[in-house]
């Protein structure tokens, strides 16, 4: 092929532009490259290359070097100046110039390969035979119990184990890591532990209560006749532990019950209903009914053998009354921990009040604006800020199911248009810093919004001597954390095992639907441009190890995760299936990792 000199030129005179913006870009921040760890010292020279290389829009030169039988830095992110530097050097020989003294002192390509999995076995350990990348999982609270669950799941691939601090305790997370310590002696495997601070997450607050009733029915077939029983155990007050199929007895002697034995009642709607007892058990009396029954506290129920038995139902828990909210209708979001209150509405269903609720941290209320979006329970309703006052803001929903969504206690909030002024490190997370750094190997820091938080973290960590014992995970899940990524890998690099979570649940959220996958790719190159490990978290094979099923979709991201060097699943009932399944996709799928391309136009919103 016939290659135009003209053409050649106007590459070699864009790759001296950017060779340019390199070295300006390398001067103007020398001092902040000086700052971070030795080890780290040309990684952070590598990262500022590469964010200059990408402040240039490159797509159609990619195409020319394509043409040319070159490479189009698809992969170069980890040894960017060297590749261009390469490059450079080649098309000028094509034009009878010489550049080779360029390529002197610049760090080879192998070099910057060999850092990353230097890094990712520091940070991750050993991955599991034939794959590069290493499995996460997240342990639930039987594995403080289930010595043979915890050591599936080492037997099956698994690397790492991550403890959420959000749940449970101290003494559960104590037990947990004993027996994963056990199982990898006795396996002979190297497990690293990471811990979670929970970090400042922002929920709904409480929802005045609904009725104390508690119903019991049978199964029906579709024509409404009843098919199977519905069953209930009775149990006495003081031995009551909530269940739906269990209803507390106050007052009565359970013990007199005896099986075939017929109780009457009339139930909380006034009907006339009879339950059969089943089966009697010392203080436990299991019953049947083949009508529907609604009890409520106080009702009576009538046994009739040789003497009168009367059984008075003890206190029920009150149903959960969710908010539903519609796309168009208003919420007033409380700033004090009031109850939560469903709308009211006329005869006609005209509102006259809307509903409302509190948020569990009012220190929101110094940073929203009117015009923020808000949205509710991992984004499934979405609403626009119309009001702010001191005691209450006010939000239209612009997003719900056709016949409302239900909105519950305890569901989280995000603010993704709102720089939220607090530290992603809360007075818990201190206190549960201190077991993390004594039991782990690695601390997951949740929430990081800009290098301060990192800073903030480094302090505490020096506070507690841990600073070079324990390594550190950014756990990068709102749209300012993404904005701030490259400030917040120089402030992380100034100490030496660091790596970064993609936690796309959050982050889909704040960023939108519609940009999470542009984004996840741009977080993977920045991050390998740092030589920084990266873990792919969220939803990872979730119907799986939930359901025991994987979707086709799941299947499809699980092997697109091959870009990062681990990916984290969740708990769940069929956890040890889930990391099977994963053990075999990373080990077949690695050889064709590194044929996936991407075009790179210009980076927006990512800055030095």
């Amino acid at each position: 092929m016939k290659i135009k000199k003209e053409n050649i030129f106007g590459i070699i005179e864009q790759l001296d532009a950017i060779i340019g913006t390199m070295i300006e870009d390398e001067e103007r921040l020398k001092e902040t490259i000086e700052n971070v760890h030795p080890y780290h010292e040309k990684s952070a020279q590598n990262l500022i290359n590469y964010i200059s290389f990408r402040s240039f829009d490159v797509r159609a030169m990619q195409k020319q070097l394509k043409n040319l039988g070159l490479t189009r830095f698809a992969h170069a992110e980890g040894h960017i100046k060297a590749s261009v530097l390469t490059i450079r050097y080649l098309l000028g020989l094509a034009v009878e110039e010489n550049q080779k003294d360029a390529l002197k002192k610049q760090w080879s390509i192998k070099k910057g390969e060999k850092l990353l999995k230097s890094n990712t076995k520091n940070l991750l350990g050993i991955a599991g035979k034939d794959r590069r990348v290493r499995i996460m999982v997240t342990q639930p609270k039987e594995a403080a119990e289930d010595y043979q669950m915890v050591k599936r799941m080492l037997e099956k691939g698994m690397d790492c184990a991550r403890i959420n601090c959000a749940h449970d305790s101290p003494e559960v997370w104590s037990k947990i890591i004993l027996n994963i310590k056990k199982a990898a002696r006795e396996l002979d495997k190297e497990v690293k532990i990471a811990m979670d601070l929970a970090g400042p997450k922002i929920r709904t607050g409480k929802i005045l209560p609904g009725p104390q009733v508690l119903r019991c029915k049978p199964k029906k077939d579709n024509f409404g006749k009843a098919i199977e029983p519905g069953k209930l155990v009775l149990v006495s007050e003081s031995e009551y532990v909530y269940s739906p199929d269990v209803l507390p007895i106050k007052s009565g002697d359970l013990k007199t019950l005896k099986v075939d034995q017929v109780l009457s009642l009339v139930d909380a709607r006034s009907k006339h209903r009879q339950l059969i007892v089943t089966n009697c058990t010392g203080e436990k009396v299991e019953v049947e009914t083949m009508q529907t029954i609604y009890f409520e506290p106080d009702l009576v129920l009538i046994g009739t053998s040789n003497e009168m038995l009367e059984l008075i139902v003890g206190e029920i828990p009150p149903k959960e009354n969710p908010l539903t909210l519609k796309t168009g209708d208003e919420i007033w979001i409380h700033k004090e921990h009031e109850l939560g209150r469903p709308a009211e509405l006329l005869g006609d269903g005209q509102m006259t009040k809307p509903a409302t609720i509190s948020c569990q941290m009012p220190e929101v209320f110094e940073y929203i604006h009117e015009g923020d979006r808000i949205f509710f329970d991992d984004g499934k309703i979405a609403g626009t800020i119309t009001e702010v006052s001191e005691t209450l803001f006010k939000v239209k929903i612009t997003l719900a199911k056709e016949n409302g969504s239900k909105l519950r206690a305890e569901k989280g909030i995000n603010f993704p248009d709102t720089r939220l002024g607090f530290s992603g490190l809360t007075a818990k997370d201190k206190e549960d810093l201190v077991f993390v750094a004594k039991n782990a190997d690695i601390v997951n820091f949740s929430f990081v919004n800009g290098p301060e938080d990192v800073e903030q973290l480094y302090a505490e960590l020096d506070k507690l001597g841990a600073s070079e014992k324990l390594a550190v995970i950014l756990k990068i899940e709102t749209q300012f954390g993404f904005e701030n990524l490259v400030s917040i890998l120089l402030e992380a690099m100034k100490t030496e095992n660091i790596g970064v979570m993609i936690a796309r649940g959050d982050l889909a959220i704040e960023t939108g639907w519609e940009n999470i996958g542009q984004i996840q790719w741009e977080m993977l190159s920045i991050c390998g441009a740092a030589h920084v490990p990266v873990i792919w978290a969220t939803q990872v094979l979730e119907n799986l190890a939930k359901s025991g099923l994987p979707s086709r979709s799941e299947i499809t991201d699980a092997t697109t995760a091959l870009k990062a060097e681990c990916v984290m699943l969740n708990k769940g009932p069929y956890i040890t299936e889930a990391i099977s399944l994963l053990n075999a996709i990373l080990s077949k799928m690695e050889s064709s990792q590194h044929k996936n391309e991407s075009m790179l136009p210009k980076l927006g919103t990512v800055q030095i």
